[in-house]
């Protein structure tokens, strides 16, 4: 397919760095030039220019990161309406969740309480037959939801939560993914339109994640779908949508833990666990406080702490009140639903598996997946040397990218289908050989807990950041 018109345009003042890229990159004068092919150079050197210059208002570029590019080619799709229940329980379990998860000493309150919504999403399957270009067909989302089922042969699940720093991007954004999950495991995504930062701060994000899994759980009268067996149900996402799996599993446990059930359409129901979490270069710290946030810089699109991009004022931000940062209040930076890597619990979680790159978030990765497994939790862990943050889904051709999806959507089918079958084991993975080191899984970091823990909450007190990891990436 031939580049658009606007994206010629907008490649245009990029000639230059294009030029400089291939020169460097040729003359092996690079840092990445042994671990890069050219292809991949020019591609992260590109999106790193547009993420860090010239940043247009936060308003238009969450826009531009809404567009929907139209559904074609071999992908069910099937947009609905996930009902808020009757009673406003839901809203409070939540409200608890995060009083229970306070340090002692911390102040109560810091956050604005969002109201209850109903939820959109999309269901996605593979559609087998279609050629590259066919349109779905002009029929109710009811009859798609129908002749995606018939695609389906798998009980798996994914309930998947979009990247964006809590504030771009989509489901539509995201349909490439969820359809390769969905092809891969044989079985269907749910992905969440979740309401988005700055105009909607923590919790608003939270509120919609755990209304759409008790809508999977206990799907109200005219929903398309029958109620889903937990153990057949995956969280899964890239960036800040991990982020918002492991909120959501911090704040189910959090509830599980006091024994609370949620009234729910005139019943009061149990808030199970899911089957497991498959996550793409998660966001587990939103103050950026690792040291790979700057030692990965030459190797991420994203731009580190220290190249704070600042945006124009516009009619979304600043925020009104004002506050520090886009997605939560400064105070609630450091609490483990907003920044899961300080949770101190994970006793009774499900397995995990956490795949990241040579990228800003490698260190917080690394230790949420030790303090994971030495609470005894199934961990998958693996590092891809070189590679940037959630390349698979950028870099599509690598062969990198095709092993990097073969192993999330491998996961997803084992905690479903054969859940005994998923041990706590880490790899990394070599550029261009794709060659597999072994490696401790619980011996990833030499901090401790409680020195990667009092390091977030410094950062959070002194954060001035405007965004979050991906600022104006993958538009």
């Amino acid at each position: 397919m031939e580049p658009s018109l606007p994206l010629l345009k907008a490649l245009v003042p990029k000639v230059p760095l294009i030029g400089k890229t291939a020169l460097y990159h040729t003359l092996g004068l690079s840092e990445s030039s042994q671990q890069w092919d050219l292809r991949t150079a020019l591609v992260i050197n590109v999106i790193r220019s547009f993420v860090t210059d010239s940043p247009q208002p936060l308003s238009k570029v969450q826009k531009l990161s809404l567009r929907d590019p139209g559904i074609k080619g071999r992908i069910w799709v099937s947009k609905v309406t996930l009902q808020q229940p009757g009673e406003d329980d839901v809203r409070q379990a939540v409200f608890e969740a995060i009083d229970s998860l306070r340090e002692p000493g911390d102040a109560p309150g810091g956050y604005q309480e969002p109201q209850l919504t109903a939820v959109e999403a999309e269901w996605t399957a593979y559609r087998a037959d279609a050629a590259p270009e066919s349109p779905l067909p002009d029929i109710s989302e009811e009859e798609k939801y129908n002749a995606l089922m018939a695609e389906v042969s798998s009980d798996i699940t994914v309930l998947y939560f979009h990247g964006g720093a809590y504030y771009l991007l989509d489901p539509a954004s995201h349909r490439p993914t969820t359809k390769e999950l969905a092809k891969l495991t044989k079985g269907r995504c749910l992905s969440v339109r979740y309401r988005l930062a700055p105009q909607n701060p923590f919790p608003s994000a939270l509120l919609d994640a755990l209304v759409s899994y008790l809508n999977l759980l206990y799907p109200p009268s005219g929903s398309l779908h029958a109620p889903v067996d937990p153990a057949h149900i995956v969280f899964s996402g890239d960036s800040a949508g991990g982020n918002l799996c492991l909120a959501l599993l911090q704040a189910i446990l959090a509830l599980r833990r006091r024994g609370r059930s949620i009234l729910w359409n005139g019943q009061p129901r149990d808030v199970p666990i899911p089957a497991g979490l498959a996550l793409c270069s998660p966001w587990a710290d939103v103050t950026h406080s690792s040291p790979s946030c700057e030692a990965n810089a030459s190797y991420d699109y994203l731009p580190a702490p220290s190249r704070d991009v600042q945006y124009p004022p516009c009619a979304i931000w600043p925020a009104d009140p004002p506050r520090r940062h886009l997605y939560a209040e400064q105070c609630m930076l450091a609490h483990p639903l907003v920044s899961p890597l300080v949770a101190r619990s994970w006793e009774g979680s499900c397995p995990m598996y956490i795949g990241t790159g040579t990228e800003l978030l490698t260190d917080e990765d690394k230790a949420l997946a030790v303090q994971v497994a030495r609470q005894g939790v199934p961990v998958v862990f693996e590092e891809y040397e070189a590679m940037p943050h959630c390349f698979a889904m950028i870099l599509k051709s690598l062969p990198a990218s095709s092993r990097y999806l073969d192993r999330w959507a491998g996961f997803i089918r084992d905690v479903v289908e054969d859940p005994g079958r998923v041990k706590t084991k880490g790899v990394v993975v070599k550029p261009k050989t794709l060659e597999e080191e072994a490696v401790e899984v619980t011996g990833l970091v030499p901090w401790t807990f409680e020195e990667v823990r009092e390091r977030v909450r410094e950062k959070a007190a002194q954060t001035t950041s405007q965004a979050g990891p991906e600022r104006l990436t993958k538009l």
